[in-house]
């Protein structure tokens, strides 16, 4: 299944303690990156959460962030840290007494550092788990949305697969004309120049030609491109570096075929078709 890199999600709840909301966000990356941002009351999720992330996703580059608002009305009992606030009064006396004109200590911002003011462990375990319930939730939108964008990437590749798949079949069928042309060509410019050139040397260098020119190899790999694109787009797991590989060789064949080109029908075909590669190209960067 093709999934997109790209996506975003977002969820809410509202508990007795205050209101929790995940956000999430992916975007294209090489490898799995994933970053955590969270209050300090529940930095005890953030290794399991990246777990859950590692198992879950397989590239991209995903920012999850959580955001707390305690209820001001919350009948939740609040505790004090002491140990953390001793050390806080304590180092700010220290820093107070390097000062020529110290401001005297505010309660109230040592009671907004981090960690110095909970609630009961009764609560702060329910909002823990409800907080990764949340995450939980969140993490499977971010994923339903990377389904739905993949579906469309798949839908965007899989006609431009079509379309090469017309140009190829197009260029094997015009191929033998377009040979023959030309080697009537070169015949006539060997007669206008009265070459006396025996039959036998004049078949070497036809045979030379027709080595130059002949794309029914290029033609053939295209073809075989094309299949073992479809078959990895039914591949299960991070695909999206197997396609970028696959790009690389279309690109290679489609080159080939540009400078084989011996007249403007030929000429168009490979255009087309390095048109309609790039076209995969942009695409398949957005795929897991």
């Amino acid at each position: 299944m093709v999934y997109s890199m790209t996506a975003f999600s977002r969820r809410e709840s509202s508990t007795e303690q205050g209101n929790l909301a995940w956000e999430m966000r992916s975007v294209n990356h090489r490898y799995l990156e994933a970053s955590l941002r969270l209050p300090e009351a529940f930095r005890e999720l953030e290794g399991p959460l990246r777990e859950r992330l590692r198992k879950q996703l397989g590239r991209g580059k995903v920012e999850c962030t959580l955001r707390f608002n305690p209820q001001e009305t919350s009948s939740s009992e609040l505790s004090l840290n002491q140990p953390l606030l001793d050390q806080l009064i304590r180092v700010s006396q220290q820093l107070a007494g390097q000062l020529d004109n110290p401001a005297p200590i505010n309660p109230l911002e040592l009671l907004a550092w981090p960690g110095v003011l909970a609630g009961s462990e009764q609560d702060q375990s329910s909002l823990v788990k409800q907080a990764e319930r949340l995450f939980n939730e969140a993490l499977e939108e971010l994923k339903a949305q990377r389904a739905r964008e993949g579906a469309e990437l798949r839908k965007l590749i899989e006609e431009r697969l079509d379309a090469i798949s017309d140009r190829v079949a197009s260029l094997h069928e015009m191929m033998p004309t377009l040979l023959s042309a030309h080697r009537q060509k070169l015949i006539d410019r060997f007669n206008e120049a009265r070459l006396e050139l025996d039959g036998t040397r004049i078949e070497q260098e036809l045979v030379l030609l027709a080595q130059k020119i002949d794309v029914a190899e290029e033609l053939d790999r295209l073809a075989t491109h094309v299949s073992e694109t479809r078959r990895v787009l039914d591949d299960k797991g991070a695909i999206g570096r197997r396609l970028d590989f696959l790009m690389q060789e279309f690109n290679r064949e489609a080159n080939t075929l540009g400078s084989k080109a011996i007249d403007s029908r030929s000429t168009q075909a490979a255009v087309d078709l390095k048109v309609f590669i790039e076209q995969m190209r942009e695409q398949v960067q957005n795929i897991e």
